[in-house]
């Protein structure tokens, strides 16, 4: 689903809006559980088949954060903890990334033939970049304990999920989890309404323009 579609704009942005501050009433937790499951929507309507991979990637790491941050571990276990955490992403980050890109290398270099069709997860370097930093400072002992669902939705809240920036947990969290966040502002509304605005219209009027001029360049043979 792309943020200029109107599916997005017209159905996805005003449910996912709404239901958020409905469920306010509900609890303090209900908005931030509401806002991850749309997130997961949100994700799964053009990448549905790795949404397990997505949900097994944060399980692995709020584990190992877990164990960084509650667990009264001396340097070198939690140093090895940390170590099994960066590995652990960095392995399925390197597998799905860059599996093709070294088999191709290993092909031309023994000319084999071997064929390896892995699909590209969207979305899974800003996720794995953005827990691997958030290890890194439960290491440093930078981070509070973060209840599940905060975290899960600092990892897959959509505005950031297939088109980044990696985010930072200080800058994420602590929203999720002031009150005042779940209330209607009519002046932060504003302010969102003009920031997204802005982005349309250079996606849809600057980009989008452009592009075809782009693609004369790109489409030759020696551009």
């Amino acid at each position: 689903m792309l943020f200029n579609s109107y599916p997005f704009i017209f159905v996805f942005l005003p449910v996912a809006l709404a239901g958020y501050f409905a469920a306010s009433r509900l609890g303090a937790t209900a908005p931030v559980v509401w806002l991850a499951l749309a997130s997961l929507v949100f994700y799964s309507f053009s990448n549905w088949p790795f949404v397990a991979l997505l949900l097994a990637s944060i399980a692995f790491n709020y584990l190992i954060g877990w164990l960084l941050i509650s667990r009264n571990l001396r340097e070198g276990p939690r140093f090895a903890v940390l170590t099994l955490g960066v590995a652990g992403d960095l392995l399925a980050l390197g597998v799905f990334k860059y599996a093709g890109f070294i088999v191709g290398n290993v092909n031309a270099v023994f000319s084999t033939s071997i064929a390896v069709n892995i699909l590209l997860p969207v979305g899974i370097s800003f996720y794995t970049f953005t827990q691997i930093a958030f290890l890194v400072d439960a290491y440093r002992g930078k981070v509070a304990h973060y209840a599940l669902p905060h975290y899960a939705l600092f990892v897959t809240y959509f505005p950031h999920l297939i088109a980044g920036p990696i985010l930072h947990h200080c800058d994420m969290i602590p929203q999720f989890e002031s009150a005042d966040s779940k209330r209607p502002n009519p002046r932060l509304i504003l302010y969102g309404l003009i920031i997204f605005g802005i982005g349309l219209f250079k996606k849809t009027v600057l980009v989008d323009g452009i592009q075809p001029l782009v693609a004369l360049a790109f489409q030759q043979a020696s551009p």
